[in-house]
């Protein structure tokens, strides 16, 4: 893609693309070939369902299958020249920003996507709030590189005025226009995809966006990943100097803040709870996960506290021991981080009570929460299950420069992948 050089000016810069969709002729149903991002999909079960309701899945780009990281990459990189030769995916005819929503049972959620422009970290125009794994950014600019796509777009959020802008005004006339698509996914959300084409409402969203400033609410390591790669072709301006996102007013489409649970693979309950002691009240809840998970909330409200399941029930830990968080909890952030559950967890309890290193072999990050329950039951393991922390506690941390343990939230709804694609070779 021909794209001019990120502007100098202070301000998110969103500028249109001609978005890669998928042609409905050619599949079987756009709901078909969606997927939820790449590290929300359950390994194996859900990434094996995806794989079967359409053999056009876009889980085949974004988690393609084979024996070696370079033999993944390069097949995901085939399947997308194979699906543009043979008129499964195309671009659009002109490029465009394109107003995305998403709506169920009274939840909804409007957004922009388009190119964004990368800034320096240090620039204050893209706050992250979440630290990020080497290795999965490391994976992901490998696939980037070979596919030479941003497969899925990153959620931003930013927080727009209380008057009509240019960016209001520009989606409240797209919603009077037909739609490029509309679908309804397995989980129930119902998607509609307009396109803004207009020199004035285009004009209109940049003026707007310029001013503003924005938050990764989900995507962190692909935000890291668009940096990397924007350094690998620098100093020149190409395309890889943009990134594609959904931009999010949440002062118009407040996001839902949930948690991120940890499965720890070689953990049984038993010894979990045996290396706990009493360096927190434990309580045996002998209930339904609905009504643990509102315990926890209950005890969340007062304090730390966490949630074990695997063996059949749930265990509720709060009340840690001050002394013990004072001596395992590093001193040189603020008292906002130092009291985070995430913060916890991984400085007190799994540092230092089970001693188990933040690798991909001893911890999984999942979503669901059902799901964490499930394979901890079925593997033998510890599910630790989180309550979400509040989303203005998250912003205050980001604007400081804070990043929080990651994986510490989950924004929601997450777009669904597939609906619009971007290549960083199509003009």
């Amino acid at each position: 893609m021909s794209t001019p050089g990120p502007p100098e000016d202070l301000g998110l810069q969103l500028v249109p693309l001609r978005g890669l969709r998928y042609v409905p002729e050619a599949v079987g149903s756009l709901a078909a070939v969606t997927s939820p991002p790449y590290d929300v999909v359950v390994r194996p079960d859900g990434l094996l369902h995806l794989e079967s309701a359409d053999p056009h899945n876009i889980v085949r780009l974004i988690l393609p299958q084979a024996d070696t990281p370079a033999a993944r990459h390069q097949q995901a990189a085939q399947t997308l020249r194979s699906w543009l030769a043979e008129g499964v995916l195309a671009p659009d005819a002109e490029p465009a920003l394109y107003v995305y929503e998403q709506s169920r049972d009274g939840l909804l959620q409007r957004g922009i996507i388009g190119a964004l422009a990368l800034s320096a970290p240090d620039a204050g125009v893209v706050l992250p709030h979440e630290d990020v794994m080497p290795h999965v950014v490391e994976d992901r600019a490998a696939l980037m590189r070979a596919t030479a796509a941003n497969l899925e777009p990153l959620l931003l959020t930013y927080r727009g005025d209380a008057e009509p802008s240019g960016t209001t005004d520009a989606v409240d006339r797209a919603l009077t226009r037909t739609p490029l698509l509309a679908t309804t996914t397995e989980d129930g959300f119902h998607h509609r995809l307009w396109s803004i084409t207009d020199p004035a409402e285009l004009a209109g969203v940049t003026a707007d966006l310029a001013r503003r400033q924005a938050l990764i609410a989900d995507g962190h390591h692909r935000w890291a990943t668009y940096l990397r790669l924007q350094q690998e072709h620098a100093p020149a301006a190409t395309a890889w100097d943009y990134g594609l996102v959904l931009l999010v007013d949440t002062g118009r489409y407040p996001l839902q803040v949930r948690a991120i649970h940890r499965l720890l693979h070689r953990l049984p309950v038993p010894e979990a709870l045996a290396a706990v002691g009493d360096s927190f009240r434990i309580r045996r809840l002998r209930t339904t996960l609905p009504e643990a998970m509102a315990a926890l909330a209950g005890a969340a409200a007062d304090g730390n506290a966490f949630l074990l399941a695997g063996d059949g029930t749930y265990h509720l830990l709060d009340r840690p021991d001050p002394e013990l968080l004072d001596r395992t909890i590093r001193h040189d952030r603020p008292d906002a981080w130092r009291t985070l559950d995430a913060s916890v967890l991984h400085e007190t309890l799994l540092a230092h009570l089970w001693h188990i290193p933040d690798a991909p072999e001893d911890i999984a990050y999942i979503h669901d929460t059902e799901a964490a329950v499930e394979q901890a039951e079925r593997r033998g393991a510890t599910a630790v299950l989180m309550h979400p922390v509040r989303e203005e506690v998250v912003r205050d941390l980001a604007r400081q420069g804070v990043t929080m343990p990651r994986k510490s939230t989950s924004f929601g709804p997450k777009p669904a992948t597939g609906l619009v694609l971007r290549s960083l070779t199509v003009n």
